[in-house]
């Protein structure tokens, strides 16, 4: 089939104005892209060095305590209060990791009392020895002395917990209701975060001024000869 040459003509044109289109197309939206926006100062957040520290203090309370109740979950799930050797060791190192990193954590600038570090380090020895003790009761399956060391393993716990929280720099709890939790000696209060400044108030935008009554429009003059 031939083609016309006329049809030709418009084929020919028609491809070369989608090429040259398709050639031109990415650099008008390279030129028409907007540009981007020129890096904003973004202002520091006031007291960020005690509130990481602060939030570095919870975190290390939660990584002794999450080990901890996954032992007493555990040896209390279990069936007479016996558990696997494997189970209980298994468990047992990860309180045992935990306390250890816990206990080298303590920061070593002067920002708590010798005293406060002193009672944290006896809180995480006292409960590795209640975790070792209710490790061997576990192997063995006395449900009687599971119970026991239990107890004494969640008491433990709290000592830690309370001593990392009077002990860490933390605030105090402000819920109305709860009572006023003792400081330790040598603890220095924690210090008041610096104020935000408040935004500048922006000048008050003066009234739209009231325009001038239009003049009256004048009567139209009678007619004569139209009237009633």
């Amino acid at each position: 089939m031939r083609m016309s040459r006329t049809a030709g003509l418009l084929l020919s044109t028609a491809v070369c104005g989608a090429l040259a289109l398709g050639t031109a197309g990415p650099a008008f939206s390279a030129v028409g892209a907007p540009s981007t926006a020129a890096a904003v100062d973004v202002p520091p957040i006031p007291g960020a060095e005690a509130l990481g520290q602060q939030t570095k203090v919870l975190g290390d309370a939660a990584g002794v305590l999450k080990p901890v109740t996954d032992l007493l979950t555990a040896a209390l799930a279990a069936p007479g209060g016996k558990l696997p050797a494997a189970d209980a060791d298994s468990l047992g190192k990860a309180v045992t990791d935990a306390i250890a990193k816990a206990g080298e954590a303590a920061p070593k600038a002067p920002t708590r009392g010798a005293e406060a570090v002193d009672l944290k380090a006896k809180a995480l020895a006292d409960l590795q020895v209640k975790v070792t003790a209710l490790l061997e009761v576990a192997k063995k399956g006395d449900p009687k002395a599971l119970a026991v060391a239990v107890q004494a393993t969640i008491t433990a716990s709290v000592n830690v917990l309370v001593s990392i929280v009077l002990g860490g720099g933390l605030p105090a709890a402000d819920l109305p209701g709860l009572p006023k939790l003792p400081t330790l000696p040598g603890v220095p209060p924690v210090p008041a975060l610096p104020g935000v400044p408040e935004t500048p108030k922006l000048p008050a935008v003066p009234g739209t001024p009231e325009l001038p009554a239009a003049p009256a429009l004048p009567a139209a003059p009678s007619v004569p000869g139209l009237g009633g």
